[in-house]
């Protein structure tokens, strides 16, 4: 049995989203007479509270594509230097909309109004990047799962409104904040200009994530989804794994989360454990005695068929799912135990 815990990404379809797949109704979705597809857009968009959704093969295109539709080349965006869209998206930013992030020094991947109003602050002249865009993103994936305090969203959001910022969330797990905070989509929906969703992690569809803002937004991305190559025939197949993950997958995130904590108490105890980051939902962050490394650790553990992510610095990261079992779960609880 391999425990594969290097992200929520590894899952496979249950065999009723499979069934649900084979039995979609398909067309062809570049002329938009795909119904499977057109129903998961539009159900995202009303689930958000906002006028239309456009899916995309991946989070990466779709938070490109939103970079993109908001920007001009030579624009700035302003993001955390944990977010997404500055380390993990091959320079995108920069290759494909011509754009230089400005980054704030936040905490676990999240910032305050107060060190956005210091960012946006100072000369507006023909010396320097325009300001365009705010990036945020929740949960943080190197913050470790973490979850923005949503009164401090609104602050955000307001010094972006004054400051003529578009404002973009990475919602690659953002159900997970909504989960373990209580909230709703809607709620979010009313802040944000545009919103990528990520399907294929914690709700376990196999591709696909989902761009929701106004019509005027996704007419754009529409247009520069097909300049990325992202335009795609018969993608009800894939839709219908999204809608059955928004109808069957969400609560049972509070699932994930809880063996995360309980993997955190573990952990928490063991002397060659040097510093846990707080776990609030399925991705635990962890350091381990300098003696044995990180890349050793990892390296052992996998020798036991557990699979780990190194995240730099001496930073190992776990991520729990919906295909990581309770019989694993006692595995990796007994293997941490006993390193």
């Amino acid at each position: 049995m391999v425990i594969d815990l290097i992200s929520d990404t590894v899952t496979r379809p249950t065999p009723k989203m499979l069934e649900a797949m084979m039995n979609a109704k398909v067309g062809d979705d570049v002329f938009k007479m795909d119904p499977t597809v057109n129903e998961l857009q539009e159900k995202t968009a009303q689930l958000f509270g906002m006028e239309d959704a456009l899916f995309f093969p991946s989070g990466t295109m779709a938070n490109q594509t939103a970079i993109k539709l908001h920007t001009q080349p030579g624009d700035k965006l302003i993001c955390d230097k944990y977010a997404h869209v500055y380390n993990y998206e091959g320079g995108g930013a920069a290759f494909n909309s011509g754009v230089t992030c400005k980054l704030i020094n936040g905490n676990r991947g999240m910032f305050t109004a107060k060190q956005l109003q210091d960012a946006v602050v100072g000369r507006s002249d023909i010396h320097v990047p325009y300001s365009r865009l705010v990036c945020i993103e929740n949960t943080t994936n190197k913050g470790g799962g973490a979850c923005w305090d949503f009164a401090e969203l609104e602050k955000v959001q307001k010094i972006a409104k004054e400051n003529n910022l578009a404002f973009h969330l990475d919602g690659a797990r953002l159900f997970n904040a909504l989960v373990a905070k209580n909230e709703s989509p809607k709620q979010y929906g009313q802040l944000f200009d545009t919103i990528s969703i990520c399907l294929s992690k914690g709700l376990g569809a196999p591709v696909g994530s989902i761009l929701v803002g106004s019509k005027e937004h996704i007419a754009k991305a529409l247009r520069i989804r097909k300049l990325f190559g992202g335009a795609m025939r018969q993608i009800g197949f894939l839709a219908a794994a999204g809608i059955y993950a928004l109808d069957n997958h969400l609560e049972r995130l509070a699932e994930d989360h809880q063996k995360a904590k309980e993997i955190g108490a573990v952990l928490a105890s063991l002397s060659y454990v040097t510093k846990l980051e707080p776990i609030e939902t399925n991705i635990i962050i962890f350091y381990v005695d300098e003696k044995i490394g990180a890349d050793n650790f990892i390296n052992r553990m996998k020798d036991k068929n557990i699979l780990l992510t190194p995240m730099g610095e001496g930073r190992i990261r776990i991520v729990t799912h919906l295909d990581y079992t309770n019989e694993m779960h006692e595995i990796l609880l007994k293997e941490l135990k006993n390193f």
